[in-house]
């Protein structure tokens, strides 16, 4: 990881720490003299963010170190697993918020929360909204799964505070209009918030265990890459082409085909220039494997070394 794109990642998980701990502040303080459940739990979201960003933050400093002797091709999944963290805790917190949600409703009396709560979510949802667009358009640009998943856990609360929102006015009309039937949809969104939490959840936590997993590229994705080895003076032929996801960076295995009649020398000199070609080409590209077969054709072959048809 660059310097330029650590500091770029920090500063986004600074932003979630500090625009996380003001909403579940002001949240948490108005839903409770609002007495709103389901702004109370948009709250406790909030402050699991929190975590979250921590969280991402530690994977992104461990990312950033260099390839040791235990781990030589480098620590890029620490983000992925920092990603993983962030899933477990927002399931977590999506059970608490149902859990309390559904013993909330099962209360003797339930007071109609106040308006003010109104504005609370609403503040909510431009802030994190705006969170959730800045966060996840770095983490595509710098390829960063961690801050992707610490977007998509903006753009959860963005949900569930539109569905606070959407139960605090029904329960605020429910009392100013006495329809005590109206006021249960204050907990009932907070129900409906759990499950969207820990709907997001499942999806970031599958999309990090499936990328820690020594995920390849899909051919699609992998073309690119494959057809600048191609591209190159001396390679007759691709044998094997893997492109591994490793975090932020992508570890390429590649065996090519070359003339047998060369010497084992120019084949490691074609070799050395295919891992040279691939790594100033591709920035994302952190370490390029070669190995060297002789290609065989039952017909003829091209000889890029010195230009000679061979049969």
């Amino acid at each position: 990881m660059t310097d330029v794109r650590f500091k770029k990642a920090q500063f986004a998980a600074w932003v979630g720490i500090v625009g996380n701990i003001f909403l579940a502040i002001v949240k948490g303080i108005i839903g409770w003299i609002g007495n709103s459940k389901a702004l109370v739990a948009d709250a406790v979201h909030s402050a699991s963010d929190v975590v979250g960003s921590f969280a991402v933050l530690i994977g992104l400093r461990v990312a950033q170190a260099p390839p040791d002797k235990d781990h030589p091709y480098g620590h890029g999944k620490a983000e992925n697993i920092s990603a993983i963290i962030v899933a477990v805790i927002l399931f977590l917190v999506g059970a608490e918020v149902g859990f309390s949600s559904i013993k909330s409703l099962s209360a003797a009396e339930l007071a109609a929360p106040s308006s003010i709560a109104l504005y609370a979510a609403f503040l909510s949802i431009v802030i994190k909204e705006g969170m959730f667009q800045y966060k996840y358009r770095l983490g595509k640009r710098i390829k960063s799964q961690a801050i992707i998943a610490n977007a998509w856990e903006h753009r959860s609360d963005v949900y569930s505070s539109i569905a606070a929102l959407i139960g605090i006015l029904a329960a605020v009309l429910g009392g100013e209009l006495n329809i005590p039937w109206l006021i249960y949809f204050d907990p009932l969104a907070g129900a409906v918030v759990s499950l969207m939490i820990m709907r997001m959840a499942y999806k970031i936590g599958y999309e990090s265990v499936h990328n820690t997993l020594d995920h390849v590229l899909h051919e699609n994705d992998a073309k690119k890459y494959r057809e600048t080895a191609e591209q190159i003076n001396g390679v007759l032929h691709i044998d094997d082409f893997f492109a591994r996801e490793h975090g932020h960076y992508l570890i390429i295995d590649i065996k090519i085909g070359v003339n047998p009649q060369i010497t084992v020398e120019k084949g490691h000199e074609i070799a050395d220039e295919v891992k040279k070609t691939m790594m100033s080409k591709f920035s994302d590209v952190r370490d390029v494997f070669v190995h060297v077969n002789p290609y065989q054709d039952n017909y003829k072959y091209h000889d890029t070394t010195n230009g000679s048809l061979l049969q």
